[in-house]
């Protein structure tokens, strides 16, 4: 029996490459593109990807309250997917987000701790499974008016 194919969208793929090379905001910006554009069946899905690099960016700023605002939506509008869907295991990739937000959530309601950042051991990854035959060069979709 052979593998489902996935015919992954290339802003999606951008945006992952983006992700993984931790460059949260640019992934963000390169998943906004494809989420406003998408069909309205994957929307929160690919909301949900580029909040949780908002979440990990604002993580990395010390802004504590955004990440976590963030982290939770994106997690709610992710469970409304089946997993795995369009190759991320929906699981996995939450598992180790709450590893990464561990000290953070411990934080709980003051948030006072501005000096809190991800541990770069525990920052996740997005594996896609199956992987794409090829993967583009997220430089060819990054707009040049993003601060």
């Amino acid at each position: 029996m052979s593998e489902p194919v996935i015919k992954y969208e290339p802003l999606y793929l951008a945006g992952v490459v983006l992700f993984n090379e931790r460059e949260f905001f640019e992934a963000h910006e390169v998943l906004e593109d494809l989420w406003n554009e998408c069909p309205n069946a994957d929307r929160r899905f690919y909301q949900a990807v580029l909040q949780a690099a908002v979440a990990l960016h604002h993580f990395g700023n010390g802004n504590l309250r955004g990440a976590v605002k963030l982290y939770k939506t994106a997690q709610e509008y992710m469970s409304l997917y089946p997993s795995p869907y369009y190759g991320l295991d929906r699981e996995k990739f939450w598992g180790d987000m709450a590893v990464c937000f561990t000290e953070v959530h411990k934080e709980g309601q003051d948030m006072l701790r501005r000096d809190l950042r991800p541990d770069p051991a525990l920052i996740p990854t997005i594996v896609l499974d199956p992987a794409p035959d090829s993967w583009p060069d997220p430089e060819q979709f990054l707009r040049d008016d993003h601060e």
